[in-house]
């Protein structure tokens, strides 16, 4: 008989529903968050497992790897997609939401997403940290412009480097502020410390990494954008065309069509936040940065005095759809673009439009 194993992952328990090929719930149980414990438990199970499914999760990437070193045929499922599943069900408990997956597999109804190889969970766990540091980084600062409005005190637009020193010349005098603003400058300038050494490791990274090099010979791109991109994507391999990195990481238009409604939003949102906040940044770059010209908006396409079809091409949909679709449109392109020159082991071409990428 075969057997759909579904698990719900918390952090210390993991929730266990067996469903048979009939859909009869066999056994449920609870068993330890680890892979040796739950790869055993499956085993003494008496049938033929056909899958394991949990759901991808914090947890999800460690259990997977080791339920599939120890031969199980585990699946990460789409978030997501459970999610909406699962809000069906009235009541909401570890033990049904692990009923609701195991269904899910014996269904089908689900969409398996990439396990992450360790080297790609390496990498996002250097990127991670590095945006942790630098939010804190911004927070702080805006934490004492807006300690100091309260008292029309105003700091304006200044470089970071005389940052320290303007919040201390507008504080001079008072003994409150001194007393509130210096520990919030010592912590600024310890975080100013840490975010540049991590800066550097991860430049250091990407000029080790010939696939990151390779991305970066794209205008836009740099290492933080080439590494999330290398992590995120992992394998090439997994997309059979390039126009599908597009969708996968979210940057489609969404659409809702029901009898005479047919309604166009904005994009799905899907995937990756982090690959796609990345690839708008790297749009954003390209569009309007590096010593770029603007006249009516429209966008001279110059990179250090050397053409860039793509530049161009981001231009003229400017020009018809405006600016916010042009770099929505323009990160689409580059996702895609990316993924080819992975796969292809070329460098990005100047003057060369690259009409279709898949």
């Amino acid at each position: 008989m075969k057997l759909f194993v579904g698990l719900d992952v918390s952090l210390e328990k993991t929730a266990i529903c067996v469903i048979s090929e009939h859909g009869k719930i066999v056994k449920e149980a609870q068993v330890a968050s680890e892979p040796k414990a739950l790869s055993c438990w499956i085993c003494d199970q008496d049938g033929a497992i056909a899958a394991v499914g949990l759901e991808a999760g914090p947890l999800s990437q460690w259990l997977h790897r080791g339920l599939s070193d120890a031969g199980r045929p585990v699946v990460l499922m789409e978030t997501r997609q459970v999610k909406g599943a699962l809000k069906a069900m009235p009541i909401k408990t570890d033990r049904r939401d692990a009923e609701g997956i195991a269904r899910l597999l014996h269904l089908g109804w689900f969409r398996p997403v990439h396990c992450k190889s360790v080297s790609a969970q390496e990498v996002r766990a250097v990127l991670s940290p590095r945006k942790a540091v630098q939010q804190g980084f911004i927070t702080l600062e805006m934490s004492l412009r807006g300690l100091l409005r309260n008292f029309g005190l105003k700091v304006g637009t200044i470089s970071r480097g005389r940052f320290e020193q303007r919040i201390r010349e507008l504080a001079a005098g008072n003994p409150m502020l001194e007393a509130a603003t210096e520990p919030m400058l010592r912590a600024r300038s310890a975080l100013r410390r840490e975010l540049a050494g991590l800066e550097r490791n991860v430049r250091q990274l990407s000029q080790e990494d010939p696939v990151c090099r390779r991305l970066m010979s794209m205008p836009g791109i740099g290492a933080v954008v080439a590494l999330t991109y290398r992590s995120a994507v992992d394998d090439p391999a997994r997309f059979t065309s390039s126009k599908k990195v597009g969708p996968w990481v979210g940057l489609t238009p969404s659409r809702n069509q029901s009898g005479e409604r047919d309604i166009s939003g904005g994009i799905t949102k899907a995937g990756d936040v982090n690959l796609r906040r990345a690839l708008c940044q790297a749009a954003t770059v390209m569009m309007y940065e590096e010593g770029q010209k603007t006249v009516r908006g429209t966008v001279f396409p110059t990179i250090g005095g050397r053409a860039s079809w793509l530049r161009t091409w981001a231009a003229k949909l400017a020009r018809r759809r405006g600016a916010k679709r042009a770099m929505v449109g323009l990160a689409h392109r580059i996702a895609v673009i990316l993924h080819r020159m992975w796969k292809d082991d070329t460098d990005f071409r100047f003057g060369i439009p690259v009409l279709h990428a898949g």
